[in-house]
């Protein structure tokens, strides 16, 4: 099972980034443990410059935009 975690306040973009992520992992037959990650310090940790951010399995993968499905998908594959 992979962990995912949508890292950001709960503004439109990071509701918009867990909905693609979720429908990238239900399209690739990818069981995932999703987390929402709001606080700041706990945000920072990431070392993340702009929200939302994309982290699996404790790897940040993407900050400050909404990646497409496809690539959701490949780094699920990764």
């Amino acid at each position: 099972m992979r962990h995912i975690k949508i890292l950001g306040s709960g503004c439109a973009n990071c509701r918009k980034l867990e909905a693609v992520a979720r429908e990238a992992a239900a399209a690739a037959g990818v069981e995932a443990n999703f987390v929402k990650v709001t606080e700041m310090k706990d945000i920072m940790a990431y070392d993340l410059l702009a929200t939302p951010g994309l982290v699996i399995d404790e790897q940040l993968v993407s900050s400050g935009r909404i990646p497409t499905q496809a690539e959701i998908r490949q780094w699920l594959a990764a």
